[in-house]
């Protein structure tokens, strides 16, 4: 059965408009985590099973502990967007997924027309699995291309190349998915500038509604950074932002509008689940390492896989840390995630204390911040990093 097609997210709005931002903080998400990989990437620090290293954990075993942590959670919802992320959560039977689905829908409830988003890798796909995603409601999906250069792909240590991601897009338009989306990474030291002209071509080419650019961090412990340590090259600052504008350039020509810093969409396909998130919508989550935000509480659970069974074996939420925010608190954070869309955070009093401070004024002299229709936006997307320190360092005390 063909899942129902969802209405247009937009509701004819364009993806970065501020209208479309604050209806996004009134949506209900969930996020579900899927720790499960073939093999680690080497730039990867997530919370993961690594399956080439044996990692034990049973799928079926997995699944039965997310269903019962959907099952203690309090009532939340209806629920106006679900994301399946990890982890590669193609590499789960869509038997599985629909056990996670419908204890949701039980537990929450669905909007008519919610947003059901899974993460695929292009090596997992075949048409028979996407036509199992339709049937069990998924209405838009992301796959992990990365890049559309086989050299920066092995130098990312993925296991798929081109063919397989340009087979996993055409199929997926095969078998109905309204929206279909890439993800691509940037600046690793082993790509070019012609390289990456190559690959922000293709792109824009073989018709995808959404694209999310991530740049090349080394993250701690991770295989990239022992590299680096060893003496290998490390993703230069500079190219990375070279590489992002050209991006910014092309991908607007073709339609794409940002609403995010990494997420571009043509109209009707911002994802519901990542906008409600930067906008400061409540979501919750499930799985190892899952963060959610309601009720001005920000939890997280076990990252380590044998931790979150127990608590689950012992009836308990596999907590490993809840903040209570103040009402300031909650500003901030409402602050901190909003800059990083296109649109901005709302003008609201923490806000206004920064963009009057030192530090704020300085910005917009510069350029590089704007106060525009009661929201405070970053021009510069790029360094948004560096506003947002700028922005931690104004007291909560005297907001």
């Amino acid at each position: 059965m063909r899942a129902p097609v969802s209405p247009d997210p937009a509701n004819g709005l364009a993806p970065d408009s501020a209208v479309l931002a604050d209806l996004a903080t009134e949506w209900k998400s969930a996020y579900v985590h899927v720790p499960f990989c073939r093999r680690r990437c080497p730039y990867c620090d997530f919370a993961i099973v690594d399956e080439s290293a044996g990692g034990a954990l049973d799928h079926g075993q997995y699944v039965e502990a997310l269903l019962s942590e959907i099952a203690m959670e309090s009532r939340f919802g209806p629920l106006d967007a679900v994301n399946f992320g990890g982890g590669t959560p193609s590499r789960l039977a869509p038997r599985y997924l629909v056990a996670v689905i419908e204890a949701l829908g039980e537990r929450f409830g669905m909007k008519d027309g919610a947003e059901m988003s899974l993460e695929v890798n292009p090596e997992d796909w075949s048409d028979e699995y996407g036509a199992a995603l339709v049937a069990a409601g998924f209405t838009r999906i992301s796959i992990g291309a990365q890049s559309f250069d086989s050299i920066v792909l092995e130098a990312l240590g993925r296991l798929h190349d081109v063919g397989l991601i340009e087979a996993a897009i055409s199929g997926a338009r095969s078998v109905g998915i309204r929206s279909v989306g890439i993800d691509l990474i940037f600046g690793h030291p082993g790509e070019t500038d012609e390289s990456w002209e190559r690959t922000i071509d293709r792109a824009m080419d073989v018709g995808v509604d959404h694209i999310s650019t991530y740049s090349l961090t080394v993250e701690p412990g991770t295989e990239l950074s022992r590299q680096v340590h060893s003496g290998a090259p490390a993703p230069d600052d500079d190219v990375q932002a070279d590489r992002y504008q050209r991006f910014e350039e092309v991908s607007r020509d073709g339609g794409f509008v940002r609403y995010e810093i990494s997420n571009h969409a043509k109209p009707g396909h911002v994802c519901r689940y990542n906008l409600a998130t930067w906008a400061h919508g409540e979501y919750v989550a499930f799985g190892i390492g899952a963060h959610d935000h309601r009720w001005g509480l920000r939890g997280r659970n076990h990252r380590r896989p044998d931790r979150y069974l127990e608590a689950i074996a012992a009836g308990k939420r596999p907590r490993v840390g809840i903040e209570n925010l103040t009402a300031p608190e909650q500003e901030r954070d409402q602050l901190m995630v909003g800059l990083r869309l296109t649109a901005g955070a709302p003008l609201t009093p923490t806000a206004q204390r920064f963009v009057s401070s030192a530090a704020g004024e300085r910005l917009i002299r510069a350029g590089i911040l704007e106060v525009v229709e009661e929201r405070v936006r970053v021009l510069k997307p790029m360094l948004t990093d560096t506003v947002a320190r700028e922005a931690l360092s104004v007291s909560l005390n005297d907001c």
